[in-house]
């Protein structure tokens, strides 16, 4: 990753007013007259390595590589989950000679992780929740890491119980105090007419969750590639928001509507109006067994986390794979070789200054799609397009603190630090404590703020975000959480604040099911790819999947 500040140019709207629109806080409140907090402690603002896209993009001429191109069988390009999972499964098949190209310093891309002495920390994947058993190929890694201790003949998965979240597991700040659940009222106080509506959307829920289609799939399935792509009522779902189908459904609860709008932040980056229908009833329905047969029997998968986040998987593929992995080398082209049975693929070793080549028998693209276009020499002739391919920003700070804020004793079980903690009516998601699993309640510990852009024009609000500074983020990271922890400068040791202008993929209206990303899973002659955006969705589950299915590919074109 680098600190170095973005250098793309930005006229209208000025820093200033983007502080504006983030609508946490006034303005006044955010940042002084000098436009810097008061802050007692300092941190550093990150960012992906983007400097070799960016000379190239200003003209810089590549050197010419030297020495004859290395030979493999597998080149992957890119060491995110996706490129790890598929050599991963490589490895399984037999097939050895493979090599992993990360641009940055380490792999992981947004599962990647950090560590302070009070604790190691996400710098932003930090869940994933227990597979069901169909999905057997992340129960198998889960086996091998020693997290699924066992799957049963009628398929209850059972997972080694440091590895599940512990209570209390999430709270919500609503109007002055923290309440139990996301849910932004106690059960005591609940209105009649929301509480019915809550009824109905959990037993509607859980009825997408029952629906198969006519070759025995689940309507909604985590990955959704085995999920159906052929009943009629699931697809249309695609064509609306998210909140016209809330409105079409009658629900006009403003707490319901904040609890599946923070759903749709929470996983898309995307508010209610901006997110497919189809994704928003996915985010509830594909963690739903289906088997319940009343309200009180129904629950979500359980959560399994880290104090490192989705980094712990990171880790263990990083390890087993440290002699495949090749950091800091940046892909410029990909090329078919003239005799048609092999590929070229050409990168900048950034450590070394130098340009290098690799011939493979198969490349396996583990980056995004509107890096494709750029990369790889065939995608125009192939008639390949990822115009509809749309990804949000997002920014992370991580904080450390000397000791965990006072709480209320009037908020009751509340009161006690969750693994997450939302801040209700926040443009941000609040924050996870990544001490949580090791059971101190008490002392030092880091805490991981998310804040999704969530601007219509994802390119407006990627230039924005490149432009404001540290002390622009460490004042409304400090406005938004004083409202929960009026105390909260007082204890931070320091914030380091990520910028992600493509963090993730954004299953906007009309996408999920459109041309251009059913067509992008499809092979191009001996390139296969991978990423989490040809699911349309952002889960480690679905680059898992998407990895692993390219990585069986391989030796087959």
């Amino acid at each position: 990753m680098s600190s170095a500040q973005g250098n793309e140019t930005l006229k209208q709207p000025t820093r200033r007013t983007w502080i504006k629109w983030l609508g946490t806080t006034p303005l006044a409140m955010l940042v002084g007259c000098s436009g810097k907090p008061s802050a007692a402690f300092s941190g550093e603002l990150l960012q992906p390595d983007l400097s070799v896209g960016h000379r190239i993009r200003d003209g810089w001429k590549l050197p010419q590589p030297t020495g004859a191109p290395s030979k493999h069988a597998v080149v992957i390009v890119g060491g995110g989950i996706a490129g790890l999972s598929a050599a991963w499964e490589l490895q399984r098949q037999g097939i050895q000679d493979v090599v992993i190209l990360e641009m940055e310093s380490t792999a992981g891309g947004t599962s990647r992780s950090g560590k302070w002495e009070a604790s190691q920390f996400p710098w932003a994947a930090h869940y994933v929740p227990v597979p069901m058993s169909f999905n057997r190929d992340l129960l198998e890694l889960f086996q091998e890491m020693n997290i699924v201790t066992d799957v049963s003949a009628d398929g209850q998965v059972t997972v080694a119980e440091e590895h599940l979240c512990r209570e209390p597991e999430e709270r919500v700040f609503h109007q002055g105090r923290w309440l139990e659940g996301l849910y932004p009222a106690s059960i005591q106080e609940i209105h009649s007419t929301d509480r019915q509506q809550l009824e109905q959307f959990q037993l509607q829920m859980n009825q997408w969750a029952q629906r198969r289609d006519e070759q025995g799939r689940r309507a909604f399935a985590i990955p959704m590639q085995l999920g159906t792509d052929s009943d009629p009522e699931v697809i249309q779902l695609d064509q609306i928001s998210m909140a016209q189908w809330m409105t079409d459904q009658g629900y006009d609860s403003e707490a319901l509507r904040w609890l599946v709008d923070y759903g749709c932040r929470d996983d898309y980056g995307l508010t209610l109006e901006q997110t497919s229908a189809w994704a928003g009833v996915f985010y509830f329905a594909s963690r739903l067994s289906g088997q319940a047969n009343s309200i009180a029997e129904m629950e979500s998968q359980p959560v399994m986390t880290w104090p490192q986040g989705n980094g712990k998987i990171v880790q263990h593929l990083s390890q087993r794979f440290a002699k495949q992995i090749r950091t800091e080398h940046a892909v410029t082209k990909i090329t078919k070789q003239p005799n048609g049975q092999s590929m070229r693929v050409t990168a900048y070793d950034k450590a070394r200054d130098r340009m290098v080549e690799l011939i493979a028998d198969d490349v396996v693209f583990a980056a995004p799609q509107f890096l494709a276009s750029r990369l790889i020499d065939q995608w125009q002739q192939a008639g390949r397009d990822a115009t509809t391919f749309q990804y949000g920003g997002w920014v992370v700070a991580n904080l450390l603190l000397k000791a965990r804020p006072s709480e209320s004793k009037e908020d009751g079980l509340a009161a006690l630090m969750a693994w997450d903690n939302v801040i209700c009516h926040s443009d941000s998601l609040g924050y996870v404590n990544a001490s949580h699993q090791s059971g101190a309640d008490h002392g030092p510990t880091v805490i991981t703020w998310y804040h999704p852009l969530l601007k219509d024009d994802p390119k407006l609000s990627r230039q924005t975000l490149l432009q404001m500074t540290w002390d622009d983020w460490a004042a409304i990271v400090l406005a938004d959480l004083s409202r929960a922890h009026p105390e909260i400068e007082t204890l931070i040791q320091r914030m380091d604040i990520m910028r992600w202008g493509h963090a993730m993929i954004q299953p906007r209206v009309g996408f999920m099911f459109g041309k251009q990303r059913q067509q992008a899973a499809e092979s191009l002659g001996r390139i296969h790819f991978a990423h989490s955006d040809l699911s349309g969705i952002a889960l480690m589950e679905e680059a898992f999947a998407r990895g692993v299915a390219a990585a069986r590919k391989c030796g087959a074109s």
